[in-house]
C-alpha cells in the first residue's frame, strides 16, 4: 500500500522559468537543483513537484492539480498570479481558482471549509 503521495513530475520547457512561477505565488514554495541538469524540485504542501526540462502537453487536457489553503493565502495567491500576468478563472463562489503555468498544466486553489 502506498504510504504517501512521493512526488508529481511535469514536463516543461524551462524549469527554471517554471519553479520561479510557484516561488512567486507561494510563500512556502522551496525550489531545489534536482538531481540531473534538467529538475527542479519544487516543494508546496509537502508535495514535491518535479519539473523536468521536455517538450509539454500540447493542450490542456482537464487533469490539474489543487492545493488546499485559507481564505487569506487564496486572496494572496490570486493577486500574486494577476501581477504575474496569468490568467485565472474563479468557481465554485469564488472559493476555487484555476490557472494554467507557462505549459499548459492545470492547478487549482481551494478555499479550506471554514477557512
Amino acid at each position: 500500500m502506498p504510504k504517501s503521495l512521493d512526488h508529481i513530475a511535469l514536463v516543461v520547457r524551462e524549469p527554471a522559468r517554471s519553479a520561479e512561477l510557484f516561488a512567486q505565488v507561494f510563500d512556502d514554495a522551496r525550489v531545489e537543483p534536482g538531481a540531473g541538469d534538467h529538475d527542479t524540485l519544487v516543494w508546496l504542501g509537502g508535495v514535491c513537484l518535479v519539473l523536468v526540462r521536455g517538450e509539454p502537453p500540447a493542450t490542456r487536457n482537464g487533469d490539474h492539480i489543487a492545493f488546499a489553503m485559507d481564505k487569506d493565502e487564496f486572496a494572496v495567491c490570486a493577486e500574486r498570479l494577476h501581477a504575474a500576468g496569468i490568467a485565472c478563472l474563479m468557481a465554485r463562489g469564488d472559493s476555487a481558482l484555476y490557472f494554467d503555468d507557462y505549459d499548459n498544466h492545470v492547478f487549482e486553489l481551494d478555499v479550506l471549509e471554514g477557512g
